[in-house]
């Protein structure tokens, strides 16, 4: 018929013949698919270390064509083919090399493992382990690497100096750790003189910094006094100890003798003093050492003789101090060592004189004479208040006597 065509269509037929063994083949694929298993884990590092990226497959008796490593990274967000391994050519890099990659699995016994050394922050990511097998194609498991970040530790500390005031004494700070570290103070008796703050910084590459700092009044009681910042993470456990500084200049200078001619400068200062010995008016003698806080006289002569000054500084400030000396010279001792025997012997001389010439006895005579007239005349010197004649006569009977 003109303008008319016809189409035949072909339709398959199974028989029942050839139905039987395709479905008891598909059925049995199935269950071996079921059956294996891609093995790998979770995988915790800290950076700078070696780990293992495992990766098995097990329960299967197909065969196996090759084994494929894939990940996505904080270093590179994509999905990237990095490595292969083939029964013949062995382990490849794929997409450039990384020789901190390193193939220690078994491609026939179905094991894929990778280990990984100086691991950094980049590597964190999925890890995608794949085996390609016969006839069932690609089974694969996902391996997340987390990275655990130490953190950088260290102490900051202000220079206060004495005040009255609130100020920080000393910061502890973590840097860079992941996940964030904790900062805490051991302050002991101090617990109640001083305050803590910490704060944190978020980082755009997933670390975080710590900073906690001490607070209090700087005096002269809190100086050198122990605190410890104990710093405390995933990675690691670290304790920074430190003895809080107040600054200030020299107190007061004493000086001290040590020993005969030994002098020292003592005083209080933060930091440390320097000690400068001087002499006041005069030029340094050369037997005076001064050997920073100590002045030694090697011989204690009367060159010596003189004011000397101590001056304390550091760079905060400075005092003085003065030591009079007086060393009496050897001429001078011997002069009035000489005086004294002179003297002496001028004495033994005079008494000797008046010894000899009977002056000396003579005055002694006289003295003795003198005792006596004395001691008469008092006895005649008898008062009365009796007018009886009896009396009278009896008291002029007695200094009769006593005249003869």
């Amino acid at each position: 018929m003109d303008g008319c065509f016809f189409v035949q269509l072909w339709t398959p037929c199974f028989s029942k013949s050839n139905t039987i063994p395709l479905l008891a083949f598909t059925l049995i694929l199935s269950t071996v698919i079921e059956a294996l298993q891609v093995i790998g884990g979770n995988v915790t590092v800290v950076q700078g270390e070696t780990t293992t990226l495992p990766c098995k497959l097990i329960d299967t008796t197909e065969l196996l064509s090759q084994i494929s490593w894939q990940k996505i990274t904080r270093g590179k967000p994509v999905n990237v083919n990095f490595f292969t391994v083939l029964e013949v050519d062995g382990p490849q890099f794929v997409n450039g090399r990384d020789d901190r990659f390193t193939f220690i699995g078994s491609f026939k016994d179905n094991i894929a493992s990778l280990q990984l050394s100086n691991v950094t922050l980049m590597d964190e990511g999925t890890y995608m382990c794949i085996f390609t097998l016969f006839p069932s194609g690609n089974h694969k498991t996902d391996i997340p690497l987390n990275l655990l970040v130490p953190p950088v530790s260290s102490l900051e500390y202000n220079r206060p100096t004495l005040g009255n005031e609130e100020v920080s004494l000393v910061t502890c700070i973590a840097a860079g750790s992941k996940p964030p570290a904790e900062v805490r103070w051991l302050t002991g008796s101090l617990a109640e003189t001083v305050r803590e703050t910490t704060n944190f910084t978020q980082h755009a590459n997933g670390t975080t910094t710590t900073t906690s700092s001490l607070f209090g009044v700087p005096t002269k009681e809190i100086n050198s006094r122990l605190v410890q910042c104990v710093i405390t993470s995933a990675a690691m456990s670290e304790t920074l100890s430190f003895n809080i500084q107040v600054y200030f200049p020299p107190t007061e200078v004493k000086i001290s003798e040590r020993s005969e001619g030994s002098f020292e400068c003592v005083t209080e200062a933060n930091p440390n003093a320097d000690f400068t010995w001087s002499r006041i008016g005069q030029s340094w003698p050369q037997s005076a050492v001064r050997d920073g806080a100590t002045l030694q006289f090697q011989s204690m002569t009367s060159d010596l003789n003189g004011l000397y000054q101590c001056e304390a500084s550091n760079r905060y400030g400075k005092k003085h101090s003065c030591l009079y000396v007086h060393v009496a010279s050897d001429a001078g001792i011997a002069g009035w060592i000489l005086f004294g025997l002179l003297l002496i012997a001028l004495v033994a001389v005079a008494f000797w004189y008046f010894y000899k010439s009977g002056r000396f006895t003579r005055l002694i005579g006289d003295s003795l004479s003198r005792t006596g007239e004395n001691t008469r005349r008092e006895r005649t010197r008898v008062p009365s208040t009796s007018n009886s004649p009896e009396e009278l006569r009896r008291v002029e009977e007695e200094a009769a006597e006593v005249s003869l």
